[in-house]
């Protein structure tokens, strides 16, 4: 597509340099370009790659300067995320992988979201497909991690009301709330596009609806906010994201976790 030529370059580039450096059996696309709500320059890139044994001291360090000198180079790479898995540890759950993201090289798990978009869109960029080696996820794991997310991270984190007054935090806040709430009733996994529609059925207000579509559509981006908006939807994001948690958990689940 004319609108992604720069993610397509940034993607075979670093796809032809991985080979190069750590020999990948597989490069899979899971996420907002592999699910048909890709913005180029809005959305995170996420790639899984599968290597064939555990990478060495030299291999770890070159990955790192791989990825340096693509953020440096190419603006996009900032939103390149990869996880690195090992064939051995496709079907724990709780396994943690060697990831870049965030400019940043840590571990941390593939989660049940993660594979479950993996089966429904994912797009191979190297190798064999990901099905028949990344074991499917069934109904049952999946609700339980979106319901350990929202118990265990979401809701205390509307305690630490600064982190509320970034765009960030709000955007990802409030569409993980509406993503959560359908896949839990449906078993359907929403793009962040149609997540932002059903945002008003949580009492979003309209004009901070508006704003997140903005942010992800609009050419150019919006302007920051202002500091007196900012506090005022901070405010509505942390009470709005209690009540929808609580709701979609039911109270009892729910109740205590939050501040």
């Amino acid at each position: 597509m004319e609108a992604e030529r720069e993610t397509e370059h940034l993607v075979a580039r670093f796809v032809a340099e991985l080979e190069r450096s750590v020999r990948p059996a597989a490069v899979w696309v899971h996420g907002s370009w592999a699910l048909g709500d890709y913005r180029e320059g809005r959305s995170d890139l996420d790639l899984l790659a599968l290597l064939t044994g555990p990478l060495d001291a030299e291999q770890r360090t070159a990955l790192r300067r791989l990825h340096e000198r693509l953020d440096v180079e190419l603006p996009l790479a900032a939103k390149l995320h990869c996880s690195y898995l090992l064939p051995g540890q496709l079907a724990d759950l709780d396994q943690r992988h060697l990831t870049w993201a965030h400019r940043t090289l840590f571990e941390r798990p593939v989660t049940a979201v993660t594979r479950r978009e993996l089966e429904i869109g994912g797009r191979t960029l190297l190798g064999p497909p990901p099905a028949g080696l990344v074991p499917p996820v069934g109904d049952a794991e999946l609700a339980r991690f979106i319901r350990l997310d929202l118990r265990e991270f979401w809701l205390p984190a509307t305690a630490r009301w600064p982190r509320w007054l970034k765009d960030v935090w709000v955007d990802a806040g409030l569409i993980t709330l509406a993503r959560a709430d359908a896949t839990l009733r449906t078993g359907e996994l929403l793009t962040k596009s149609q997540a932002i529609e059903l945002l008003p059925q949580f009492g979003v207000p309209g004009r901070l609806v508006q704003e997140l579509r903005e942010r992800r559509y609009r050419q150019p981006a919006p302007p920051p906010a202002g500091w007196r908006w900012r506090r005022r939807r901070a405010e509505v994001t942390r009470r709005v994201l209690r009540a929808g948690i609580a709701a979609t958990l039911g109270g009892s689940e729910a109740r205590g976790t939050g501040r």
